[in-house]
């Protein structure tokens, strides 16, 4: 298959769902430019700060990609490219797209509050707890992976402590430079746009040249190396801090910067796919089809078990992700400052998401042979990690026609394009985290400030937010790649649900909600499956671990099994509604 064949396609089809699809669906839904938001009618100055669209999108963006349609597309393709591309532009279009425009709209018709608050307005207050408990833990899994991510990315040492080699030693103690400058240039950034009052116009301009600054900065001078455990510590402090800062001082401003990382990594992106292919060097030597394979256990790299349903669950972000909802409701909806810009935002940032899954794919398209040579070696080639593969084949096709030197800064900032998005995503996941925590101690009408003793105690943004790093990071510990399968299950379990309760939400409005039915069951069907497929897998393994690993496999197995009942205890008590209100709007006939 040649890659810019490939990757032109999907963005016609992409384009032609977002005016199309997407369109319907603002109709649908009233969507009205002319209403007021919660980020004016009930601005804080903390969490509820109107923002130009632009710099929300930005911060959305960033947020809910991480290395979410990085990894997915590249653990699954060991099925063949065709099963990847049609999950990537069918689940986008008609699933992940819906998922995340319904949830940012429920949420700004009902002052920025999050799903369960929606929950809890259509199905009650016993579903809204078990929904927050349910999103609470799959956050936890959020900040584990992406925290063991960011950390195999800074880190001179791998998550088992050797020593990584000297080329990607070099790569990564520049990118852990590049990526906390890139923090302090935000901190600047914020202060200039809302303080100092600077257009943000001439502000974009300062933090783009101040990217290349730092860009170059790092990739010269970067003194510190340290190992892949303390930096998960060093990250879980970050993380810490940053989730209870106010949103214009770091999270708004460092996610509209990072949005110009985005936009220069899928520009090299198109450059280098479309380069190689008019230089003859475009095509990719994956098969279109392998199957049901199963990957060799020690390759480390691509996903385990059989196309169904592993597919749909190690893909996630790129196709359909539980925690766009959260993070759609969570602070894009306390930030958006009018309603029409939704549908770009929201269903406009999946379908860029979509965009990078297929310019992943066509990066292990171009590595494949040597994958597939390197079998249970691919440190040796530097492919071990889905990150050095997305690199790995961008840059090598921008070195088709360019010289070593560009393809040397390309794999660099490429590397750091997608650490950056793993740290807006870790600390808005806290943030949400935090979020979920507060609302777990809540009745109905309550605010922190009416809560007295342990639930006051707990409820503290503070205290919630240090016991949510700490958990996340010690689950991190353990690795990502221990941690992705159960991640991905759990993330998509939570998209059914997100899914379920927005369809609730629209039928107790009156408005077309039929457009969720099939994505919510179909998602519904493949996570439950897939997670009583991780417990029987790992309950079978603790009997031949060692102590410490089989603490966490019993973590592992015990989140899962709480999963499973949280959900199938919403999805009852969500179709019970649905149904319910069908009937009601049969009898009004």
């Amino acid at each position: 298959m040649n890659a810019a064949v490939m990757l032109v396609f999907s963005i016609a089809v992409l384009g032609v769902g977002y005016f199309v699809y997407g369109g319907w669906l603002s109709r649908q839904w009233g969507i009205d430019g002319n209403r007021t938001t919660p980020a004016h009618t009930m601005e804080d100055g903390l969490d509820y700060v109107p923002a130009k669209a632009p710099v929300l999108m930005g911060h959305h963006f960033s947020s809910i990609a991480g290395a979410g349609p990085i990894n997915g597309p590249i653990q699954a393709a060991i099925f063949g490219w065709l099963p990847v591309l049609l999950w990537v532009l069918i689940g986008g279009i008609f699933m992940g797209g819906v998922h995340d425009f319904g949830a940012l709209f429920s949420s700004m018709r009902n002052d920025g509050k999050s799903i369960g608050e929606v929950i809890s307005d259509t199905m009650g207050e016993k579903a809204k707890k078990v929904f927050i408990i349910f999103a609470y833990l799959t956050l936890l899994l959020v900040v584990a992976a992406f925290a063991s991510i960011v950390a195999s990315t800074f880190g001179v040492t791998n998550m088992r402590g050797v020593p990584v080699s000297d080329a990607t030693r070099e790569t990564n103690m520049a990118t852990a430079m590049i990526s906390f400058l890139f923090i302090a240039l935000a901190v600047c950034f914020g202060l200039l746009v809302y303080k100092v009052k600077v257009s943000i116009g001439f502000a974009s301009v300062i933090g783009v040249v101040g990217i290349v600054a730092i860009t170059a900065l790092g990739l010269h001078w970067h003194p510190v190396a340290l190992s892949y455990d303390a930096w998960m510590y060093i990250i879980g402090l970050y993380i810490a801090v940053a989730s209870v800062t106010p949103v214009w001082i770091l999270l708004q401003p460092r996610d509209y910067l990072s949005s110009f990382l985005l936009y220069f990594m899928i520009a090299v992106a198109l450059v280098a796919i479309i380069g190689a292919s008019l230089t003859g060097h475009g095509n990719l030597d994956i098969p279109a089809f392998l199957g049901s394979f199963t990957a060799p256990e020690s390759n480390g790299l691509f996903t385990m078990g059989t196309l169904f349903p592993a597919l749909f669950v190690t893909i996630a972000c790129g196709a359909i992700s539980g925690f766009h909802s959260l993070v759609a409701s969570g602070t894009t909806a306390k930030q958006i400052d009018n309603e029409k810009s939704a549908q770009p935002i929201a269903y406009g940032s999946m379908l860029v998401e979509c965009v990078v899954a297929v310019i992943s794919l066509c990066a292990v398209g171009y590595c494949w042979d040597d994958i597939m040579a390197a079998g249970k070696n691919l440190a040796s080639v530097g492919l071990a990690a889905p990150t050095a593969v997305f690199a790995t084949g961008i840059s090598r096709m921008l070195g088709t026609f360019t010289n070593p030197d560009a393809q040397h800064i390309a794999y660099n900032m490429l590397v750091l394009a997608v650490s950056v998005f793993c740290l807006t995503s870790l600390d808005t996941a806290t943030r949400l985290a935090r979020y979920m925590f507060q609302e777990l101690c809540l009745t109905r009408g309550q605010t922190v400030e009416d809560l007295t003793g342990i639930k006051k105690f707990l409820a503290n943004p503070y205290v919630s937010t240090v016991i949510t790093a700490v958990l996340g990071i010690a689950l991190g510990l353990t690795g990502y790649t221990k941690i992705w399968p159960l991640f991905g299950a759990a993330n998509q379990l939570l998209a059914a649900v997100g899914l379920l309760a927005v369809c609730a939400w629209l039928g107790h409005v009156g408005r077309n909600n039929k457009m969720f039915y099939i994505p919510m069951v179909f998602m519904l069907v493949v996570t439950i499956i897939s997670l009583c497929q991780t417990i029987a897998s790992k309950a079978g393994a603790i009997g031949a671990a060692e102590t410490n690993a089989a603490f966490w496999l019993a973590v592992q197995v015990g989140i899962a099994a709480l999963l499973i009942a949280l959900a199938v205890y919403l999805a009852i008590d969500g179709i019970k509604t649905i149904m319910k209100q069908n009937r009601e709007k049969e009898i009004a006939k």
